[in-house]
């Protein structure tokens, strides 16, 4: 045996397909919600027959399943019913009625949006969609400024099914009656998957993401355990990705445990949001709190200001809120002192991931 025996060659690598390690990847089957699925297939199926279908609200923790479900169903939709519009929009990056109807135009192959208002692309959509049905999902619903369009979506629609995605149930009860009378909604929870089931699902996206034999058991007995213990399906996907990355560095055709070790340490670096999917806004004004760690809001808006920021202090405030919601900072109300009372800023105190 020569010294290069167990080494890749260049052209060599331990994935078979890297993709199936994102996110967002479409497996040929859902482990673990099968009868989540069954309940949202039985909510659009009237819409096959043209009646209007049922509306969804699905809760749970991050990183349980809600998205994927819900793209796995648009896309069966999608490739078994002509008759029925698809629409995924994730509210988090478009958080206003105007940028939710630009983006239903979009998806319905209108483009002539420029220099026209809400309402007129409303009526749009609206005579777009009425020819047919349409299931339309809102992920991450809680994070939309406003619900013009959901109320616009019940009332002016014929056909459709409405599921919203949300982490916070609490959102739901505090929904504004007009919106939730009309919604008429059921409740779907996600729970948190188990021990079990969440090596099962990895185990299945292992099996396409990588070439048969290449994990060494105790190594990925190593990216269950913790991602058990951070208790998120995508945690455990990106240990796999970066063990996997550690050990072509090393040149390795085995990924070991010293290379999920190194994983680990990154998972600091690891935010289930990533910071890529942020408006550049909200990028300047993260910078600012990791680059002023504990600070006072109203000294971190001066900051703002010296980099060039060029928003009010309220709206300084709104990305300030966003942002903690989203977890990538804390903020701490602070009552009394010389200054009166004032909101501290820190990006440190969010629990990394390596802590669990």
């Amino acid at each position: 045996m020569g010294i290069f025996s167990g080494m890749l060659n260049s052209d060599e690598s331990v994935f078979q397909d890297p993709v199936a390690l994102d996110y967002d990847y479409m497996p040929r089957i859902i482990r673990g919600r099968e009868e989540e699925q069954k309940k949202i297939a039985r909510a659009i199926q009237p819409l096959d027959q043209k009646r209007t279908g049922g509306n969804l609200i699905l809760y749970g923790d991050s990183g349980i399943g809600k998205t994927v479900i819900c793209k796995h169903i648009l896309r069966i939709v999608e490739e078994e019913a002509d008759d029925i519009i698809p629409i995924y929009i994730n509210c988090w990056k478009k958080n206003t009625s105007y940028k939710v109807v630009v983006e239903l135009c979009e998806k319905l192959g209108y483009r002539l949006t420029h220099n026209k208002k809400t309402d007129e692309l409303f009526d749009i959509v609206q005579r777009i969609v009425n020819k047919k049905a349409a299931v339309f999902i809102f992920d991450e619903i809680d994070k939309s400024e406003d619900l013009n369009f959901l109320y616009t979506i019940l009332e002016e629609i014929y056909r459709k099914s409405v599921i919203l995605i949300t982490n916070e149930i609490n959102w739901y009860s505090n929904l504004d009656q007009r919106i939730k009378s009309r919604l008429m909604t059921g409740l779907i929870e996600f729970k948190g998957y188990d021990s079990k089931e969440l090596k099962d699902i990895l185990e299945y996206r292992k099996n396409f993401a990588f070439f048969k034999g290449v994990w060494d058991k105790k190594a990925f007995e190593n990216v269950v355990d913790k991602s058990v213990k951070i208790a998120d399906v995508r945690s455990g996907l990106y240990l796999m990705r970066e063990a996997g990355n550690n050990a072509e560095d090393r040149g390795s055709k085995k990924i070991e445990v010293i290379d999920v070790k190194e994983a680990i340490k990154k998972l600091d670096d690891f935010n289930i949001k990533s910071i890529d999917s942020l408006e550049p806004e909200l990028k300047l004004v993260l910078k600012i709190v990791k680059e002023h760690p504990k600070a006072k809001i109203g000294e971190l808006f001066k900051k703002y200001e010296k980099k060039g920021g060029d928003k009010t202090y309220k709206t300084f405030q709104r990305s300030i809120k966003k942002l903690a919601e989203n977890k990538f900072i804390s903020t701490e109300k602070v009552v009394g002192g010389s200054g009166g009372s004032t909101t501290l800023v820190d990006y440190s105190k969010i629990k990394k991931l390596s802590e669990f």
